[in-house]
């Protein structure tokens, strides 16, 4: 299981959640950041810096934006 990044982030991309992971498994889109599913050691580091509090573990992401779980594994299929 990863930790998913949600709608707050849009716009914001402050990138604390960068500058802590470990295993570098945030990159920066267009518009928000994403985190790598395939890389994410499920940590926690990302969600306790993070301003905008945008980032969930996967079965804990609201359900009124689980879209951004599908979104955070597309990003990185598309790459």
């Amino acid at each position: 299981m990863a930790f998913v990044i949600t709608s707050p982030c849009i716009g914001e991309k402050a990138g604390e959640c960068v500058e802590v992971c470990p295993v570098d498994c945030i990159e920066e889109g267009d518009d928000m950041f994403y985190i790598d599913p395939d890389i994410c050691i499920d940590c926690g580091a990302c969600e306790a810096v993070c301003p905008v509090e945008a980032i969930f573990m996967e079965d804990e992401v609201p359900e009124d934006e689980h879209e951004y779980i599908s979104l955070n594994r597309r990003f990185f299929e598309d790459s």
